[in-house]
């Protein structure tokens, strides 16, 4: 390689450092965005992202411990970020079956007995899963708690150990699991026992009830506490009511939004989005997305229809308010009776596109699509109908126009704070203070 007569070896050092430094940053940000994304990886399946997390453990040890208090683990074979109790205006994120659907109570149960089986001194690095289930029916007993041996209750502890798998905590070494789920086929696991304690964000030492495993004691008191509650809200949240913040954050939220955008940008590659509603931290690469809004399918799709029709419907302004458990919140209620009546024009409309399950049953897409909704923040049911929030109008179609870069994309996320753009909120948006 030749460089040319005239160049600096001083700018070219400078040029090379700063490229250094550069990578290291996007290294840095994608690491975090994995453990944010999948807070356990294992070295089973999560090979390269591991990899780059153990590069950079120091770093993000201090990152997550001070931007959100977050304790990050880093051993040979996983990292764990333990994350900290959120809010209860946090949308629940459940444990999923392999069909996507949410675990029941009773497949929980079945979890915690298999992981406080696996704890067993009795349990070494590999063992026979019919050993395991007499452990669990063992602990069982002793835990005052009835399993009958019936298919339906071989199915919940099934798919309570193929989220052990999942998290790297047992492995398939001979056998299946599936196998011994349908023709009770013996099997033999690993036993990932580093990793087994840490699954629990907290010590069960000292408690006294389940509920203090969802309250955090820790920082309340100090300057820092709202900052990082905020930072918390924004990267786990889809959508951050104002309502919803407390006097503190919402104060650190004005005051300190210019700091907060440039950390949440720089740390995990998110554009903070401000409205006198409430804020949201935009993820521009889809890095740490788990529900994609707009998304493809049938839900998705008629999600995003039923909010435009009920705003073109309804047309809510500046000072539209709706109650929320006797709270009057920004938003537009829509009557049941409006909601279904604009699904099965939907339907009538776009069926033909839709899954089967939905194309003729107006009730089960209806039901489907206020999961969605809620599970965004972007609407609350209530008796008297769906409460839409200002931020379902951010979705509204707009002109087509020629694909953005990246960059482009980044600038689009992050309007002038003090333009009004009517597009993005049904409010106008908010004032730099």
């Amino acid at each position: 390689m030749s460089i040319a007569r005239n160049a600096s070896p001083a700018g070219a050092a400078a040029t090379h450092g700063s490229s250094t430094a550069t990578h290291e940053g996007t290294e840095r940000r994608q690491a975090a965005c994995a453990l944010l994304n999948t807070p356990i990886l294992h070295a089973l399946d999560h090979p390269d992202q591991l990899a780059l997390v153990r590069r950079h453990s120091a770093y993000l040890r201090q990152l997550f411990f001070s931007r959100v208090g977050y304790t990050l683990i880093v051993e040979t074979g996983f990292a764990r970020l333990q994350k900290d109790p959120l809010v209860r205006s946090t949308v629940v994120r459940p444990a999923l079956r392999t069909s996507g659907q949410p675990f029941t109570a009773r497949t929980y149960t079945y979890l915690a007995l298999l992981s406080s089986a696996l704890l067993s001194n009795d349990v070494a690095d590999q063992v026979l899963l019919s050993t395991l289930v007499e452990q669990v029916r063992a602990d069982a007993v002793t835990a005052g708690l009835t399993l009958d041996d019936t298919t339906e209750q071989a199915r919940h502890l099934v798919q309570a150990l193929h989220l052990l798998i999942g998290w790297g905590v047992v492995a398939e070494t001979d056998g299946t699991v599936a196998g011994w789920g349908a023709r009770h086929e013996e099997a033999l696991l690993d036993v990932n026992r580093a990793l087994l304690p840490h699954l629990l964000s907290g010590s069960l030492r000292d408690l006294t009830g389940p509920e203090q495993l969802l309250t955090r004691t820790d920082d309340v008191l100090t300057g820092e506490a709202p900052r990082r509650s905020l930072r918390r809200k924004l990267i786990e949240n889809p959508l951050v009511r104002r309502e919803d913040l407390t006097d503190a954050e919402r104060d650190v939220l004005s005051r300190e939004r210019t700091d907060l955008a440039r950390r949440l940008d720089e740390d995990f590659g998110l554009i903070l989005e401000v409205r006198a509603e409430g804020a949201l931290a935009y993820d521009v690469d889809d890095d740490i997305t788990d529900v994609a809004f707009p998304g493809r399918g049938t839900v998705p799709h008629a999600a995003l229809l039923l909010t435009n029709a009920l705003i073109d419907v309804l047309r809510p302004t500046g000072e539209t308010r709706a109650e929320v458990d006797g709270v009057a919140v920004p938003g537009v209620l829509a009557s049941w009776p409006t909601v279904r009546e604009n699904v099965e024009l939907i339907i009538e409309q776009y069926g033909a596109s839709f899954g089967d399950a939905y194309r003729s049953n107006a009730e089960t897409l209806t039901n489907a699509v206020v999961e969605l909704l809620s599970s965004l923040s972007l609407a609350r049911p209530v008796a008297e109908g769906l409460v839409l929030h200002p931020a379902c109008a951010r979705y509204r179609p707009e002109p087509r126009r020629a694909p953005a870069t990246r960059a482009a994309r980044r600038m689009n996320a992050a309007p002038n704070p003090t333009t009004t753009t009517k597009q993005l909120s049904l409010l106008p948006t908010e004032e730099t203070p």
